[in-house]
């Protein structure tokens, strides 16, 4: 039995886009990932997932898993999905926003240029200023490191994780390449299921840089500063905390 995604006037592409990335995602070695039965404009149909309670166990190989997905990489930062042309989407399904898409060799410049630059144009004023100089030191290759793009879900907060027989299984994507620490940020954000397990089991097939415990902060900017355009008020302290936390 399939579960169906459906929406009269969605945007373009939106769930083309969706099953573009869900296929991307797909990989020998990475996380489960719900299967696609049929796209069309107005609608997304899925196999339907049956969920079981997430353990430490499946927590730890969805954390290898996770990383063997980041390792098969991206043309670059910025990159749709093969597959898909143009912009990507992010938000609920009734409200979803433009994700730009590009082709940077700097992760910096594409945070700043296809992410922040965008979120800044939508904020409120005092929130928009407030971003500024982070978009500077971005610009400028400050916050740059040697990683090559990973590959990512782009929207991998704990709801788009559905723990299933198979093992945690990647729905909804905003799938781009990326900074693997973007990932790894969203899930601490909303509070994934046994995090200690999954970032054990990542770093068992790729460790971290240094520091990354405390650039969560700077990967957490975009998401929270997106929910503060979707949602409004509760996010907008959070934003600017984020901020004032950033690694100088």
């Amino acid at each position: 039995m399939g579960h169906r995604k459906q929406r009269v006037g969605a945007p373009p592409g939106f769930f083309a886009c969706e099953a573009a990335g869900l296929d991307w995602l797909r990989v020998p070695g990475g996380p489960p990932v719900v299967e696609v039965l049929d796209v069309a404009d107005d609608h997304l149909d899925l196999v339907r997932l049956t969920e079981v309670g997430p353990d430490r166990a499946k927590a730890e190989d969805f954390g290898r898993r996770l990383a063997v997905l980041h390792d098969a990489g991206a043309p670059a930062f910025g990159s749709p999905p093969e597959g898909w042309h143009g912009d990507g989407f992010f938000g609920p399904l009734d409200q979803p926003l433009p994700m730009p898409t590009g082709a940077h060799d700097s992760w910096g410049e594409f945070l700043a240029v296809r992410r922040l630059e965008p979120l800044r144009d939508l904020l409120p004023a005092e929130d928009a200023h407030a971003l500024d100089p982070l978009i500077a030191r971005l610009r400028s290759s400050e916050l740059d490191d040697d990683d090559s793009p990973a590959r990512l879900h782009g929207d991998l907060w704990s709801g788009n994780v559905l723990w299933t027989a198979d093992g945690a299984t990647l729905i909804d994507p905003a799938a781009h390449g990326g900074h693997r620490e973007s990932d790894l940020a969203m899930l601490a954000l909303f509070g994934c299921p046994h995090l200690d397990a999954v970032l054990a089991g990542y770093q068992a097939v790729h460790p971290l840089r240094r520091g990354w415990q405390h650039r969560r902060s700077l990967h957490q900017v975009y998401p929270v500063g997106m929910h503060v355009v979707l949602f409004g008020g509760g996010y907008r302290a959070q934003l600017h905390q984020l901020l004032a936390a950033i690694p100088t």
